[in-house]
């Protein structure tokens, strides 16, 4: 099942309920600037290396920056997040499906609740058991690079009963959660995580200091 439609469609409302100038857990980062950040990565070449090569960081941020100064307003956020919902233009790389899915299966779950969860009153989403066992599929592929510089093993568990060695060291700390919950912790958004950990208290605590996600 495509589950990136709906995603995006969720992702979409999310951010019109919330308004252009809402907190999320993106550092220095509204709402607008969020959606900019969406719009772009779809629409322009240059905002998109920069997302994966250093030296097109700036260049890629600016442009979010300046997107983002034009929809302040609500006419304007509105027309822009309209334009995320849209999708892809015809000629993007996105509208194969396989790279669609690979791409922004985990980016709108992820960023659906750095709007939710950047309030102080918020609940986790009941998820769809497909829907889930997809996250887990994609966090299971990226695990390695999102803990590389934990200097730790790391073993991700589902309470269920599935798990993933992510990384191997003579200590090791296991994460437990719900596969939505332990991709927020690998995303760097441990305090909005709610995992629990398994391990020696030195190990979890170092854990806890660490640099986590891409």
């Amino acid at each position: 099942m495509h589950f990136v439609d709906p995603s995006r469609e969720v992702l979409a409302e999310t951010l019109l309920a919330a308004g252009p100038d809402a907190p999320t857990l993106c550092p220095g980062w509204r709402t607008q600037e969020l959606a900019s950040h969406l719009v772009l990565r779809e629409r322009n070449a240059g905002v998109g290396l920069g997302l994966l090569l250093k030296p097109f960081n700036r260049a890629s941020e600016k442009a979010t920056l300046k997107l983002a100064a034009k929809s302040g307003s609500a006419d304007a956020y509105a027309r822009l997040v309209e334009q995320f919902r849209a999708g892809p233009p015809p000629l993007s790389p996105m509208k194969i499906k396989a790279v669609d899915e690979s791409s922004n299966l985990v980016e709108y779950f992820v960023h659906t609740e750095d709007v939710r969860r950047a309030t102080d009153r918020w609940a986790p989403r009941a998820l769809d058991q497909e829907y889930s066992s997809a996250l887990w599929d994609e966090l299971v592929k990226r695990a390695a690079i999102f803990y590389r510089g934990v200097d730790l093993g790391i073993v991700l568990v589902q309470p269920s009963g599935p798990r993933h060695v992510a990384k191997r060291a003579p200590v090791s700390v296991a994460i437990v959660g719900q596969p939505g919950e332990l991709l927020m912790h690998a995303h760097g958004r441990a305090g909005q995580a709610l995992v629990t950990f398994e391990g020696q208290p030195d190990a979890v605590a170092l854990l806890q200091t660490a640099e986590v996600g891409f």
